[in-house]
């Protein structure tokens, strides 16, 4: 089981400047090359200052220039948002700047609040039309001349410039959750990623069992690989209740994801305040206890042996999702301390 790093700039308030972030997620990336993870992941959002990134192509673009071995994954453009001819020309284009080394995923959209303003009037859960509809146009522009008329875009004879490096493709990967995005996924010749958000161990199992029957269907089709997104932190065994403070940052993310989700607020500026925590009284998910047994929080050796279960289980990929609203020099020291840590252990 490889590792992976997902990392945005994520802003709380005004007191960092956007400036620090980007040099902040560039040490991140920088020290993930060097401690051997596989892939950087950044995504696509509009708008919020909590996840900052309209674009992971300029980001990624830059990181290729100070990388050579760390793969570089858009992860994940939303569908809705981009024309096709786009997608193919914009991953291609990093795939040519950073020698081969682009992945790209490729979700439907969460947000309501992102779709008013980028698809004004579209449900965001008509989102997996687009992405059903993209993926294989996408496959046709990398491989030459194609001529698409489809239910959303149409569009004459067109290809796309430049190629990917990498052929027949460049790895896809499907951000999947229910059944028939598996099966979409796998069907497709993409790969799966999941994320069991404050779910427990046995969430993972359950998603497995999910991407198990999609391959089983499908014959026919190589075995993709499955990735699995997870807030993580490591803290010294030294420090007995280090992972409180941790718990109490991601219960704050979540918090805040549940601000935006619910799209019931107008933001000041581009931020919004966390849900408050008496609105989650009742969810028990929510409870630092929980995170501190959901999310991969824990000393190294706690780190390894759920890791270890992830990698018996069959997982290819672990991502290490560092946002969770603490200061960078805290991600920094859990970062250093899995390098150091815990990727000895599956090498």
């Amino acid at each position: 089981m490889r590792f992976s790093l997902f990392v945005h700039m994520e802003r709380w308030d005004e007191s960092v400047s956007h400036r620090q972030l980007f040099e902040n997620l560039a040490e991140l990336s920088l020290m993930a090359e060097a401690g051997g993870f596989g892939t950087v992941w950044i995504g696509e959002h509009h708008a919020m200052e909590y996840t900052i990134s309209p674009s992971p192509m300029p980001l990624l673009a830059y990181l290729a220039g100070q990388t050579s071995t760390i793969r570089l994954g858009a992860g994940t453009i939303i569908a809705p948002f981009w024309n096709p001819i786009r997608v193919a020309g914009e991953c291609s284009l990093l795939d040519v700047i950073s020698n081969g080394r682009m992945e790209v995923g490729l979700a439907r959209g969460a947000y309501q609040f992102e779709f008013d303003r980028m698809l004004p009037g579209l449900p965001a859960s008509d989102g997996g039309k687009y992405l059903r509809e993209l993926v294989p146009a996408v496959r046709k522009l990398w491989q030459g001349d194609y001529a698409h008329d489809g239910e959303i875009w149409q569009f004459p004879t067109s290809t796309s410039v430049p190629k990917p490096l990498q052929q027949p493709t460049p790895p896809m990967w499907i951000a999947a959750r229910d059944p028939d995005s598996h099966d979409f996924a796998v069907a497709n010749g993409c790969n799966v990623m999941v994320t069991p958000l404050m779910k427990g161990d046995e969430e993972v199992v359950d998603l497995k069992r999910k991407f198990d029957t999609a391959v089983g269907n499908h014959p026919e089709v190589p075995r993709p690989e499955l990735m699995v997104l997870r807030h993580t932190h490591v803290h010294s065994a030294d420090d007995p209740d280090g992972w409180r403070p941790a718990a109490a940052a991601i219960s704050k993310f979540y918090r805040t994801f549940d601000a935006w989700f619910g799209n019931k607020t107008t933001p000041v500026n581009g931020f919004l305040e966390p849900s408050p925590e008496e609105k989650f009284a009742q969810r028990p998910e929510f409870e630092l206890e929980s995170l501190h047994r959901t999310a991969m929080i824990g000393t190294p050796e706690e780190v390894i042996e759920r890791l270890r279960f992830y990698s018996e289980l069959g997982v290819d990929e672990f991502s290490f999702w560092i946002d969770n609203s603490m200061p960078h020099e805290e991600k920094r020291k859990s970062l250093e301390l899995f390098i150091k840590e815990v990727v000895p252990a599956f090498t």
